[in-house]
């Protein structure tokens, strides 16, 4: 009888590691899809949890990012981030946290799932959906869709202080974008307050 509980133990503990496996493969190709070279493009809207959200488009080159919605504009430089409010007409600065980059940038999860997610794998028709889940980062639970075909996410759902948010991608493309679009830019706003937060 312990011979055999040791043997389905054993065997939950393989087809576990292989499904974790799977997972961060499918998570590999979709990271390596998204760090084009030159950099990819994509609009997307983001649903909150009492119908809060926002449309718009990024651009993505590494983990530089830059986007526009009709509430504001974000640049993001790998390190600083620049975010405009039309409606205040001010420019805030600051250095954000991997969580708060999340929330703006639907392509972060690519630096999140090597560290402390779980991961499972599920194949649902042309989509893989692939579940990540944290006992210690600020971002607890992501669901990630993605194309089996193209391994380009199509949803990203997150779920952070018990609300989720549902981030939907559409029309991406590879481009080759300057390395300037991810700095802000003075001309897009040049009456704006300039409001120093780091």
């Amino acid at each position: 009888m312990k011979i055999r509980l040791w043997i389905i133990g054993l065997l939950a503990t393989v087809f576990t590691t292989a499904a974790a496996q799977s997972a961060k493969s499918v998570l590999d190709k979709t990271a390596q899809v998204l760090s084009n070279k030159g950099g990819v493009t994509a609009a997307f809207t983001i649903r909150g949890a009492q119908n809060t959200g926002a449309s718009g488009t990024i651009s993505v080159k590494g983990r530089k990012f830059y986007a526009k919605t009709s509430a504001g504009i974000v640049w993001f430089d790998g390190k600083t981030q620049w975010t405009y409010v039309p409606q205040n007409d001010e420019v805030n600065i600051n250095t954000p946290t991997a969580s708060e980059l999340q929330a703006i940038n639907p392509y972060g999860f690519i630096y999140l799932y090597r560290r402390g997610y779980t991961l499972s794998l599920q194949t649902k028709g042309q989509h893989y959906i692939v579940t990540m889940k944290s006992q210690r980062n600020a971002i607890r639970e992501m669901v990630v869709t993605i194309s089996r075909q193209s391994y380009v996410p199509s949803q990203v759902r997150m779920m952070q202080n018990r609300k989720w948010t549902t981030v939907n991608i559409s029309g991406f493309k590879r481009a080759n974008l300057s390395d300037g679009l991810f700095r802000f830019n003075k001309k897009v706003c040049p009456n704006a307050e300039i409001i120093d937060l780091r």
